[in-house]
Protein backbone atom coordinates (compact mmCIF):
# COMPACT_ATOMS: atom_id res chain seq x y z
CA UNK A 1 0.00 0.00 0.00
CA UNK A 2 2.98 2.29 0.72
CA UNK A 3 4.72 1.57 -2.74
CA UNK A 4 1.07 2.63 -4.34
CA UNK A 5 0.91 6.01 -2.40
CA UNK A 6 4.65 7.17 -3.09
CA UNK A 7 4.27 5.98 -6.99
CA UNK A 8 1.58 7.91 -6.93
CA UNK A 9 3.09 10.78 -5.38
CA UNK A 10 6.14 11.11 -7.59
CA UNK A 11 3.91 11.11 -10.48
CA UNK A 12 1.90 14.17 -9.49
CA UNK A 13 4.91 15.93 -8.65
CA UNK A 14 6.50 15.02 -12.05
CA UNK A 15 3.48 15.97 -14.37
CA UNK A 16 4.27 19.42 -16.49
CA UNK A 17 1.43 21.60 -15.57
CA UNK A 18 -0.41 22.71 -19.11
CA UNK A 19 -1.23 26.19 -18.07
CA UNK A 20 1.32 27.86 -20.78
CA UNK A 21 0.22 25.40 -23.88
CA UNK A 22 -1.90 27.46 -26.66
CA UNK A 23 -1.03 30.63 -28.42
CA UNK A 24 0.33 33.63 -26.80
CA UNK A 25 -0.08 37.24 -27.95
CA UNK A 26 3.20 39.22 -26.27
CA UNK A 27 3.63 42.44 -25.60
CA UNK A 28 7.50 43.89 -24.80
CA UNK A 29 7.62 47.31 -23.43
CA UNK A 30 10.52 49.49 -23.63
CA UNK A 31 12.36 47.83 -26.51
CA UNK A 32 14.54 49.94 -28.18
CA UNK A 33 12.88 50.07 -31.55
CA UNK A 34 9.54 50.83 -29.19
CA UNK A 35 6.80 48.63 -27.46
CA UNK A 36 6.26 45.56 -30.08
CA UNK A 37 4.06 42.57 -30.45
CA UNK A 38 4.82 38.54 -31.20
CA UNK A 39 2.99 35.94 -30.90
CA UNK A 40 3.64 32.77 -29.42
CA UNK A 41 2.54 28.90 -29.69
CA UNK A 42 3.28 26.62 -27.45
CA UNK A 43 2.54 22.72 -27.83
CA UNK A 44 2.99 19.60 -25.19
CA UNK A 45 4.80 16.73 -27.51
CA UNK A 46 4.72 13.95 -25.93
CA UNK A 47 5.43 15.11 -22.62
CA UNK A 48 8.01 17.62 -23.54
CA UNK A 49 7.30 21.40 -24.00
CA UNK A 50 7.54 23.03 -27.89
CA UNK A 51 7.08 26.31 -28.96
CA UNK A 52 7.89 28.79 -31.85
CA UNK A 53 7.80 32.62 -32.36
CA UNK A 54 4.82 32.84 -35.25
CA UNK A 55 5.82 34.84 -37.70
CA UNK A 56 3.21 37.18 -38.81
CA UNK A 57 4.25 38.44 -42.30
CA UNK A 58 3.82 36.67 -45.77
CA UNK A 59 7.11 34.79 -45.20
CA UNK A 60 5.82 32.57 -42.23
CA UNK A 61 9.08 31.58 -41.46
CA UNK A 62 8.07 30.79 -37.76
CA UNK A 63 11.13 30.68 -34.81
CA UNK A 64 11.40 27.92 -33.00
CA UNK A 65 12.44 28.32 -29.47
CA UNK A 66 15.99 26.54 -28.44
CA UNK A 67 15.00 25.34 -24.83
CA UNK A 68 12.09 25.79 -22.89
CA UNK A 69 12.02 25.30 -18.79
CA UNK A 70 8.71 25.07 -16.95
CA UNK A 71 7.80 25.70 -13.53
CA UNK A 72 4.27 25.17 -11.77
CA UNK A 73 3.50 28.90 -12.59
CA UNK A 74 6.52 30.14 -14.75
CA UNK A 75 7.89 29.66 -18.10
CA UNK A 76 11.37 30.76 -19.84
CA UNK A 77 11.32 30.82 -23.04
CA UNK A 78 15.00 30.60 -25.43
CA UNK A 79 15.25 31.60 -29.04
CA UNK A 80 16.99 33.55 -31.58
CA UNK A 81 16.20 36.70 -32.69
CA UNK A 82 18.59 39.17 -34.48
CA UNK A 83 21.39 36.75 -34.40
CA UNK A 84 21.15 37.24 -30.19
CA UNK A 85 19.87 34.50 -28.17
CA UNK A 86 17.55 35.84 -26.01
CA UNK A 87 14.84 34.60 -23.12
CA UNK A 88 11.73 35.39 -22.42
CA UNK A 89 10.51 34.21 -18.53
CA UNK A 90 6.41 34.68 -18.10
CA UNK A 91 4.46 34.35 -14.76
CA UNK A 92 1.11 33.28 -14.73
CA UNK A 93 -1.52 35.93 -13.76
CA UNK A 94 -4.84 34.64 -14.26
CA UNK A 95 -6.29 31.82 -16.62
CA UNK A 96 -5.61 34.16 -19.48
CA UNK A 97 -2.95 36.60 -18.56
CA UNK A 98 0.68 36.63 -17.72
CA UNK A 99 3.54 38.67 -16.85
CA UNK A 100 7.35 39.15 -16.77
CA UNK A 101 10.21 40.11 -18.87
CA UNK A 102 12.33 39.73 -22.21
CA UNK A 103 16.38 39.61 -21.04
CA UNK A 104 15.14 40.89 -17.28
CA UNK A 105 15.16 44.09 -18.87
CA UNK A 106 12.27 44.67 -20.82
CA UNK A 107 8.54 44.23 -19.11
CA UNK A 108 6.27 41.75 -20.98
CA UNK A 109 2.79 41.04 -20.85
CA UNK A 110 0.83 37.91 -22.38
CA UNK A 111 -2.29 37.56 -23.55
CA UNK A 112 -3.83 33.79 -24.43
CA UNK A 113 -5.53 34.08 -27.92
CA UNK A 114 -8.57 32.74 -28.46
CA UNK A 115 -9.39 30.20 -31.36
Amino acid sequence: MAFVFIASKTQAQTSTPNYFIGKWDVLLKGLPQGDTHMKLSLTDSAGTMKGVMLDTTDAHKDIPMTKIEQAPDTITLYFTAQGYDVSLTLKKKDDDHATGSLMGMFDATADRMKK
